[in-house]
């Protein structure tokens, strides 16, 4: 079960002249069981619910349904410094410059369906990142793939030199 701490981190004029409240954390108090080896502390993670963009009406704009996730991945106990690495390149721009990775999700009307594939898509990823890629064996170009290159330069070389000025008779 997850621990609300209700942190307001800014607001916005509302109808009538009120300020509503934009957005708000929540602590994670849950581990994230990822393999038999790796869990993900709550601590490591927090959430923040923001007003989802997009249509949908009323709802839209009046409750707070989009789910930003933010794993503290650098300071992670749980993951071992060469899944961190991978993890990091997987990432992409959603690596932030403190080591953190962030995945926002606002896919669907639900701020718990939302939250659920927040977790998913961090599960995959970490998932992902704790398989190690496969080491690449060099290989030699079969005989026929040479052939059919020198042939195909050759055929390319005439197609050039036929380019050349024409003498006159």
């Amino acid at each position: 079960m997850a621990q609300a701490i209700a942190a307001p981190l800014g607001t916005q004029p509302g109808a009538g002249g009120k300020c509503v409240l934009v957005c708000y954390i929540i602590a994670m108090a849950d581990d994230l069981r990822i393999t038999d080896s790796i869990t993900l502390q709550g601590w490591e993670m927090t959430e923040a619910f923001t007003r989802a963009s997009g249509p949908g009406g009323q709802n839209v704009n009046k409750v707070s349904t989009a789910v930003e996730l933010r794993f503290e991945a650098a300071r992670s106990p749980s993951l071992p410094d060469p899944v961190k690495a991978r993890l990091k390149r997987l990432a992409g721009r959603r690596w932030t410059s403190d080591g953190a990775l962030v995945l926002f999700v606002q896919d669907t009307r639900s701020q718990a369906r939302n939250r659920e594939l927040a977790r998913e898509r961090l599960a995959e990823l970490v998932e992902q990142a704790t398989q190690k890629p496969k080491r690449r064996v060099p290989t030699k170009p079969t005989y026929g793939s040479v052939k059919r290159r020198l042939k195909a330069k050759k055929v390319r070389g005439e197609v050039k030199s036929l380019r050349g000025n024409v003498t006159p008779d």
